[in-house]
């Protein structure tokens, strides 16, 4: 049975979770259907343009990302204390720019008819902006309007109505350094994987090649997450380097390739040192994320933790924390 929502995000213990949502039936979001030879590859695009639109206005930073043809992965940063700077009036425009506000919102917000405002009106109003600043860094509610907003135009463009996606997506606590590393890589190298792409640059609608994209003319992706090197010290950023992170997928796609199986080179022992993984460990975590980790992601330490903020009756993974993440 799926634990809530509750049990499965705790921004009190980690502000990271992967997330990913599968179409149901096995049918294709985007790419070339086998069976029909129809080509969805456009839809693709859908997604990037909705996670960008939504990293915009929710205090939500993206990490990392991965369409595939029926499956989508994102790796995100709840950035909560963002949300609670905005003024009420900040809010109520991030809102409205998903869901239309009530009337009384777009009167409180019209200059002209604000003044004429009851005390009750407005009460009510400051009400409804708590609800809005909540959901603005909801995992839920930001995966709610990715996954809704797609499986409409979808719907519309294959004449059909009912289900795109499986009801729930999946979400998972990432609970320490070299497991958010491990997740990210693992979410870039989906692609090379899956045999439809053979370098990370040429993995189409992934984060790896909209950062390296942007390296090339010397620019700092506007809708992802930075790293540390691309921030001034005081601003939040991811834990690692660029130049780290790239050398690090790089060289994890090659020795996953079939032709190219092998030790991990010299070069890579210093970041994966850092991150106390060693060459095993690193390889089964960047190929086999999902399957040696149902719930959350982390080192013994950190998944006790994790476990007693949320209730949960015992300690999940456990025992690969251990072997992996040690």
């Amino acid at each position: 049975m799926p634990l809530p929502r509750y049990k499965q995000v705790n921004l009190d213990v980690t502000p990271y979770y992967h997330c990913t949502s599968r179409c149901v039936r096995q049918s294709y979001l985007c790419g070339i259907d086998a069976s029909t030879g129809k080509n969805y590859d456009h839809r693709r695009q859908w997604i990037v343009d909705r996670l960008h639109k939504l990293t915009t206005n929710f205090a939500i930073d993206l990490c990392a990302y991965a369409v595939m043809h029926n499956h989508t992965h994102v790796v995100l940063h709840i950035a909560k204390a963002r949300a609670e700077h905005w003024s009420m009036d900040e809010v109520l425009l991030r809102w409205n720019s998903f869901y239309k506000c009530p009337s009384l919102v777009h009167r409180y917000l019209d200059d002209e008819s604000r003044d004429s405002l009851s005390e009750v009106e407005l009460q009510k109003v400051s009400e409804l902006s708590e609800i809005y600043r909540y959901r603005l860094y909801s995992v839920s509610w930001f995966m709610r309007l990715l996954n809704e907003f797609i499986a409409r135009k979808a719907n519309k463009e294959d004449e059909c109505t009912g289900y795109f996606w499986e009801r729930r997506f999946k979400s998972q606590a990432i609970l320490s350094d070299n497991a958010l590393a491990a997740t990210m890589a693992y979410t870039d190298l989906n692609p090379i994987r899956a045999n439809i792409a053979k370098t990370p640059e040429q993995s189409n609608f992934t984060s790896i090649q909209y950062r390296i994209n942007a390296m090339k003319v010397n620019k700092v992706p506007a809708r992802l997450m930075p790293f540390t090197d691309q921030v001034r010290p005081s601003e939040i950023s991811l834990p690692f380097k660029l130049n780290d992170y790239l050398v690090l997928v790089d060289e994890t796609g090659r020795i996953m390739r079939p032709d190219k199986r092998g030790a991990i080179p010299q070069k890579m022992k210093p970041i994966l040192e850092r991150l106390k993984l060693s060459g095993k460990s690193w390889m089964t975590l960047s190929s086999k994320l999902e399957q040696k980790f149902s719930g959350p992601i982390g080192s013994p330490d950190r998944i006790t933790v994790f476990a007693s903020a949320c209730s949960y009756g015992r300690k999940p993974n456990i025992a690969n924390a251990r072997r992996y993440l040690q």
